[in-house]
């Protein structure tokens, strides 16, 4: 088995609301270090194996189903076995 991320971030040319609220709460929990935050998904899939055939699947999947590609970018990895 193998596990495939799927990380989707809005476009940074987006507004991020999400974001923006968690950036805006963080002075007042006293976390002053942090200029910026975007906030966006994962996924987490779990394949028989990641070759080249399954991982131009998932880009497919990513790309119609995980992410908006209007808003949204996507980023494919193939995570280390523990």
């Amino acid at each position: 088995m193998a596990r495939v991320i799927v990380d989707v971030m809005p476009k940074p040319e987006i507004l991020d609301p999400q974001g923006k609220a968690v950036h805006g709460a963080l002075p007042r929990l006293g976390f002053t270090a942090v200029s910026d935050v975007r906030q966006g998904k994962r996924f987490e899939l779990e394949v028989a194996e990641a070759d080249e055939a399954t991982l131009a699947e998932i880009h497919q999947m990513a790309e119609t189903l995980l992410s908006n590609p209007v808003i949204e970018d996507y980023a494919v990895r193939v995570e280390a076995a523990e």
